[in-house]
């Protein structure tokens, strides 16, 4: 280090080791105010300051052999990193003005992130003199708002520096990212092994806004159960639990009827069950695609769309492949949500639109499919009708309650 930052970086830890002595349990809630408020501009001067070192310091990364200057930072003071890229390439192309202004705790790395990126995402062919307009702008307003606002500021920044070429710049960009987000539209399934699969996927936003709806729909505290074995403790759950209990119970309920076929038939997952296994509490299938269910899984699904069951006897002779009239049909299910209004269950509110059609007898046993068997049950629900560890029982009015087996 050479000694003209020596100095000024020795008063700067002598400085902090001193406050280190000043007991904050022993000081006022406007004494504590105040340090935690200068204690920010300190740390957003020195992080202007190692921007500006960072912004000269590519030779670092030679002389030291690492892949950049951001690579050996980050070994060097064990930080992510992802935090030293980021104040690598602020530094890079944060300019001139944002520099200042952290050097002065007007602006901290969070925010210096978002005014960079709205710059960047200007049209390129903008008069220079309008980019620094709104990075003046942004600064000014990074006095008032945190890095979302910021963000949002950011976003509808043209409005402000060139009204008049705002809307069809605004629409160019939104088109751009329209196509960009297409072309990095993905989805990837790995399964564990472990009766659980890994869902990823990157989708364009507006799509990804919808299938949220959908999603607080399902786990809507006023609405209840979201498919899973979850009650009346739904609410108690972690919200990332409740998207996924939400995200299967979308997935049974999907109409397939309505998807597209799939090698000639309608999109649907064959099941092979033995006819004893399927009347078996504890019977076991299997799926052409190699997974194994439990009979009571596969009695509750065979009340929906989606899945095609195979009954197999002793030797292995199919003896019913589907059934004609194994789901109930539109008309039945409108037929149900008219007579019982939404789910039967004693006590459940979940309306008609997200409950399940189940046999009262069941399909397995040679439950008809006709108005007078059926009757709706949320997802909840219809996996507690199918759960050998309770008791149905179908009342004369028409609800439906449930007893644990002892």
């Amino acid at each position: 280090m050479s000694s003209r930052s020596e100095t000024p970086i020795a008063a700067i830890n002598a400085a902090l080791d001193d406050l280190a002595g000043v007991d904050p349990a022993y000081q006022t809630v406007a004494e504590r105010k105040a340090r935690l408020t200068a204690i920010s501009q300190v740390i957003a001067k020195a992080e202007a300051d190692r921007l500006r070192v960072l912004a000269v310091s590519e030779d670092i990364a030679i002389e030291t052999g690492a892949r950049s200057t951001a690579h050996w930072l980050a070994a060097e003071t064990r930080d992510g990193i992802g935090q030293v890229r980021l104040r690598e390439r602020l530094a890079r192309i944060g300019g001139e003005a944002i520099t200042a202004a952290m050097g002065e705790g007007a602006v901290n790395v969070a925010q210096a992130r978002e005014i960079v990126e709205a710059l960047a995402r200007l049209p390129k062919n903008l008069d220079p003199e309008l980019r620094e307009k709104g990075e003046a702008y942004l600064i000014t307003e990074a006095a008032h708002f945190g890095p979302p606002e910021l963000r949002r500021l950011g976003a509808r920044l043209l409005e402000v520096i060139a009204p008049d070429t705002a809307d069809e710049a605004e629409y160019q960009r939104l088109l751009a990212e329209d196509r960009r987000a297409r072309a990095a539209t993905k989805v990837t399934i790995r399964h564990r092994g472990d009766g659980s699969s890994d869902l990823y996927a990157r989708i364009p936003t507006p799509l990804a806004r919808r299938c949220q709806t959908y999603l607080e729909s399902y786990t809507s505290p006023r609405r209840g159960p979201t498919g899973g074995a979850l009650g009346d403790d739904v609410d108690q759950l972690p919200a990332p639990r409740r998207r996924g209990e939400a995200f299967c119970a979308l997935l049974e309920n999907l109409p397939t009827n309505a998807l597209p076929k799939h090698g000639g038939t309608a999109t649907s997952v064959t099941v092979m069950i033995t006819l004893d296994a399927l009347r078996s509490a504890t019977g076991l299938a299997e799926t052409t695609t190699g997974d194994t269910l439990t009979a009571d899984h596969v009695r509750r699904l065979a009340c929906q769309a989606g899945i095609i069951p195979v009954v197999l006897g002793g030797k292995g002779e199919i003896l019913d492949l589907g059934r004609a009239r194994r789901l109930f049909t539109g008309p039945q299910r409108k037929a149900m949500a008219i007579r019982d209004r939404g789910c039967t269950a004693d006590g459940c509110t979940v309306p008609a639109a997200w409950c399940e059609a189940h046999h009262q007898q069941p399909w397995s046993r040679g439950g008809k499919t006709d108005l007078a068997d059926g009757k709706l049950l949320c997802p909840f629900h219809h996996h507690r009708a199918h759960d050998p560890g309770w008791q149905t029982h179908h009342h004369l009015n028409g609800s439906t309650t449930f007893h644990r087996r002892t």
